[in-house]
């Protein structure tokens, strides 16, 4: 038993149930859901530093990261895409998340980056934030003209 081994031999030569010390060190190490919260925000800015090498936006507001998710134990699962399945850094980039995330996070138990293809990437996935960087660098909005091509508008 992980971490409370210490504890459950206190526990019996106390007289203590070994099950309840054991519940009392779990439940001691799991986080709040304030420290989760702060886990994700401290994600966030991390991968607001990252960006897509084709496009000149993070891959945060190009909307390139679809769920970030931090459990009781500590243990971060980010759920990615790409741009499209053929993407010359499919491999590298989510190692590249992974990497950010393990130095930014040193209190997560574990990071995982999850890479998936359905649903698409499409420039709807960009945040508000990303959107006006890609009307300020290329002088159109990429949304827009998208819904117009896809018949949405």
């Amino acid at each position: 038993m992980e971490g409370g081994s210490g504890i459950l031999v206190y526990a019996r030569k106390r007289n203590i149930n070994p099950l309840a010390a054991k519940k009392w060190v779990d439940s001691m190490s799991k986080l709040s859901e304030e420290d989760k919260k702060r886990i994700i925000e401290r994600a966030i800015e991390t991968l607001k530093k990252i960006y897509d090498p084709e496009i000149p936006i993070n891959i945060y507001d190009l909307g390139l990261i679809y769920d970030i998710k931090v459990d009781d134990e500590g243990i971060v699962t980010v759920t990615m895409t790409l741009t499209a399945i053929g993407c010359p850094v499919s491999t590298e980039l989510p190692y590249f998340v992974y990497e950010n995330l393990v130095s930014a996070l040193p209190e997560a138990k574990e990071i995982y980056v999850d890479v998936v293809y359905d649903p698409p990437w499409n420039p709807t996935k960009m945040t508000e934030e990303g959107r006006r960087m890609f009307i300020e660098i290329y002088g159109y909005d990429i949304v827009e003209q998208w819904k117009k091509r896809m018949g949405l508008s």
